[in-house]
């Protein structure tokens, strides 16, 4: 199997194995009850899926009843039928996201960062500030949400990895790595405060989430960037791309001009 489809089978095991997760014909859906966050809420479609009109309608009714914007993540090599019959039915591509691996020979240290300290949450402070950076890096407003907080207690607690980043005392970045599977890990939900960007954080505080999942017996360790310059951080440190995935939702309907 290829490191790709490697990769794809692992988001799809993993979500098999939350206790949420719920199926909808030829789709396996990874659903978070208190986490509203788009990027924690989307469908895998099975390998070589074929689904109907009448699958993809029962998946978007799957996704609004439970408040969710319809939306799946997945390498379109893995289903080829899948993303016709989405844009058949009205989904719009987000974007098509490049997938980038490290392995344990590949890693690379970045710059050391004076001042900046590195290590697992520990107290409640500790866990709210690591989501409220999270929260706030990926454009929320006001407190994290509980779901935030549960996945870094998880993932600290577990065969996965959490980190919060300080920089002369003050919360600085946070991210973390998912549980193993296979031998792989998916760095996730890193994120740097406005404050401290572009001084060398997100690429210190990348490989030392990376080296940790590797040092727990990862054989390693992917992640998707959000762009062109974080992907550019993420290849100072080592990763490299292997294949290309397709995000894809489906926007609400715009409601029609109002009749007198």
């Amino acid at each position: 199997m290829s490191m790709a489809n490697a990769v794809q089978e692992y988001a799809r095991t993993l979500t098999l194995r939350s206790s949420t997760h719920y199926r909808v014909g030829p789709f396996t859906v990874r659903y978070n009850p208190g986490w509203e966050l788009e990027y924690a809420n989307y469908a895998i479609p099975d390998r070589d899926a074929e689904p109907t009109a009448d699958d993809v309608a029962a998946l978007v009714d799957a996704f609004r009843e439970r408040g969710r914007l319809p939306r799946l993540e997945f390498l379109p090599a893995w289903a080829p039928a899948v993303e016709p019959a989405l844009l058949a039915a009205g989904f719009t591509v987000e974007n098509r996201a490049p997938l980038l691996v490290c392995a344990r020979d590949g890693l690379r240290a970045p710059k050391p960062v004076d001042g900046l300290r590195i290590a697992v949450p520990v107290t409640d402070t500790e866990f709210v500030d690591a989501a409220r950076v999270q929260h706030h890096g990926f454009g929320g407003a006001g407190e994290p949400e509980p779901g935030t907080i549960t996945w870094l207690r998880s993932a600290a607690a577990g065969d996965g990895v959490a980190a919060l980043a300080a920089l002369d005392g003050a919360p600085a970045g946070a991210g973390g790595c998912t549980l193993p599977v296979d031998g792989l890990s998916e760095l996730v939900g890193l994120a740097v405060a406005a404050p401290f960007r572009r001084r060398g954080v997100g690429a210190a505080l990348s490989a030392w989430l990376t080296e940790r999942a590797l040092a727990q017996g990862c054989r390693a360790v992917w992640l998707e960037p959000g762009d062109a310059d974080v992907e550019r951080i993420y290849a100072s440190i080592g990763y490299r791309r292997i294949g290309e995935k397709v995000n894809i939702s489906l926007e609400p309907a715009s409601p029609g001009p109002e009749r007198d």
